[in-house]
């Protein structure tokens, strides 16, 4: 059966995110999950919502639950069916895209709370910036430690967990057999001349060697984020550069997010991705950029401006 909806109906559609399926009348529903978390009760009403409008429920790469096989015809009954769980769909278009976090809230080497900062992100960003368009898709990823599983440097921003050892020399026994040189990972920690050394360079601030030493060396550590800007996974991968700074506060890094997106939007060629904007200007130039405040100060300069009105992704 041949599409009968028309171009313009189906591109409407798409940006409330609903996919067609080509060659039909057919499209996948995307439900934003926030951050690949939902509640069983969220859980039942789309699988309530497949089974009167679609399907089946597929997963996409990105944490969000797309229902198969709706009529374009069911289309607002199924976003209504769905809101009663406190759901929406969406999730593409030249935007701030749907943030994806790994476990690291329960995870046992997570450094911070994953489902919490992704949740304040999805809050200011994808649903505070909604209206907003940029050059392009803007897709951002928490990570909870340098274990990287949600991939941040192949994001357009991505946040890593840091615990940065503090070492007090003055009790390192400079042990034969050092428990911290062990259990380092990277092995960024050895003994030398009677005394542990860790190297900068190395060192992932992964906080596995805190608590470690039996003599106290590093019984604590500094927690914090690092980012990375301009990653890109695709036809032209990229990998995204770290920014020379360690945030040691939730609000810098959000202030730091507000910044990446408001850079983009002001100097970003339309259909250009981030990471291309970076490699045109220059990586210190935009890290220079971003780890100032004068951006802010344009804020609602940048927002009013009437920028990337026509789409046309180039890569």
């Amino acid at each position: 059966m041949a599409c009968t909806i028309k171009p313009e109906d189906i591109k409407r559609v798409k940006a409330q995110g609903f996919l067609n399926n080509k060659g039909t009348d057919l499209f996948n529903g995307r439900i934003i999950t926030v951050n690949g978390k939902i509640t069983p009760e969220q859980t039942a009403v789309i699988a309530e919502a497949a089974k009167l409008y679609g399907t089946e429920v597929e997963f996409t790469t990105r944490l969000t639950v797309e229902v198969r096989g709706i009529h374009y015809d069911n289309i607002e009954a199924f976003q209504a069916h769905i809101a009663k769980a406190g759901l929406i769909t969406g999730g593409t278009g030249s935007l701030v895209r749907p943030v994806v976090s790994c476990k690291g809230t329960t995870c046992q080497y997570g450094l911070y709370d994953t489902f919490d900062l992704s949740e304040k992100i999805h809050e200011r960003f994808y649903l505070g910036y909604h209206t907003v368009k940029l050059p392009h898709k803007f897709k951002i990823a928490t990570g909870g430690c340098p274990n990287n599983c949600v991939k941040p440097d192949l994001n357009d921003l991505g946040i890593v967990g840091q615990l940065v050892p503090n070492f007090d020399e003055d009790m390192c026994n400079g042990c034969k057999k050092c428990q911290v040189a062990n259990t380092c990972p990277m092995k960024a920690c050895k003994v030398e001349d009677g005394v542990l050394l860790i190297d900068p360079d190395t060192c992932n601030n992964c906080g596995r060697c805190v608590g470690k030493c039996p003599f106290g060396a590093i019984e604590d550590g500094t927690p914090g984020y690092v980012v990375y800007i301009g990653g890109r996974w695709g036809k032209k991968v990229a990998h995204g550069q770290k920014v020379n700074a360690i945030f040691t506060t939730e609000e810098a890094v959000l202030n730091f997010v507000e910044k990446a997106i408001l850079f983009f939007r002001e100097q970003g060629q339309t259909g250009e991705r981030f990471a291309d904007t970076i490699a045109r200007i220059g990586f210190e130039n935009v890290e220079k950029e971003l780890l100032s405040d004068a951006i802010l100060e344009r804020k609602q300069e940048i927002l009013d401006a009437q920028l990337h009105l026509t789409g046309g992704a180039t890569c």
